[in-house]
């Protein structure tokens, strides 16, 4: 991103998550095994495209390496076991990690984690009763189809904020 770019777009994303409300939102919930789970994904139009998401998770379950697989799933049914959800959302049909739903892990802090990023891969229309789902293991960008990032633990579909 060259430095113009990015000096245009650092006052604009936090001007956005600062003073604006989301256009999309999914409330997360925990399986059975992690009840003590939950967290809000609030997802903010931008004015040149794509989205900009802010996480915030509690009660995640340790692991090995405090990072937590996170991605979009075609389907938003957050049914337990979560294994209504589908496959992430891919509408190109591209390699693990290069599905539109795939996003960074969460890092994990006891238990909790924040995190903010900006993408070009989705935009708020694209992800409408889609699900965000939180994975018990970090995502390894290589194995196929969908990064060997373990369990389902988290789930929250995606509506429209009015």
């Amino acid at each position: 991103m060259s430095n113009f770019l990015y000096s245009t777009l650092q006052p604009t994303l936090f001007n956005i998550l600062n003073k604006t409300a989301p256009a999309a939102y999914a409330l997360i919930k925990g399986n059975k095994e992690n009840p003590k789970l939950h967290g809000t994904a609030y997802f903010y139009g931008t004015p040149f495209g794509g989205a900009l998401v802010e996480v915030e998770v509690f009660g995640l379950p340790e692991n090995k390496t405090s990072f937590y697989g996170m991605h979009i799933h075609e389907n938003g049914d957050c049914t337990l076991p979560f294994d209504k959800t589908g496959n992430h959302y891919n509408p190109t049909n591209s390699l693990h990690p290069m599905h539109a739903g795939d996003m960074p892990p969460l890092l994990g802090n006891h238990g909790y984690a924040y995190s903010v990023f900006y993408t070009e891969r989705f935009n708020i229309n694209d992800i409408i009763n889609r699900s965000i789902i939180i994975h018990d293991m970090a995502d390894d960008f290589t194995s196929q189809p969908s990064g060997n990032s373990g369990i389902k633990i988290g789930c929250g579909v995606i509506y429209r904020h009015s």
